[in-house]
């Protein structure tokens, strides 16, 4: 399953400052919406500062849970988009695959954030463009 990449961040990994990143770009795509989405995350998301923050957003945090001090509850697993997104996130990990094999990511020759970030971007949007002749049927 292929998903259209429509926002991407890149971000020192220390656990926080990807929740926090997440939180940002949904801000970004949707500031003030009233429309309810769903974003899909994986185990490391499951975390009570992230999930607040989604539901405050008008947000379904639909995060794989973990199997103990989860901070996902019932309103999220009793909807149907819950087993929807988590079969979701396998094209997201797909992508960043992609990326890291194709797309040079895995070890990337550039240094410091900025440039690392830009490569990201680039590499991401190259993977919508490889998904176009599909997509058009051709």
């Amino acid at each position: 399953m292929a998903l259209t990449i429509v926002q991407g961040d890149l971000t020192q990994a220390d656990g926080h400052a990807e929740r926090r990143a997440a939180l940002d770009m949904v801000h970004r795509h949707s500031p003030g919406s009233t429309r309810r989405l769903s974003l899909g995350a994986d185990k490391g998301y499951d975390a009570a500062e992230f999930v607040s923050g989604l539901w405050q957003a008008c947000v379904t945090p639909p995060v794989a849970r973990k199997s103990r001090y989860s901070a996902i509850d019932g309103r999220t697993t009793r909807h149907e988009d819950y087993a929807l997104s988590l079969k979701h996130r396998k094209g997201t990990a797909e992508a960043f695959g992609w990326a890291k094999t194709i797309g040079g990511m895995a070890q990337t020759v550039y240094r410091g954030v900025e440039r690392v970030q830009s490569r990201f971007i680039l590499t991401m949007a190259a993977k919508n463009l490889a998904r176009l002749p599909r997509l058009l049927g051709a």
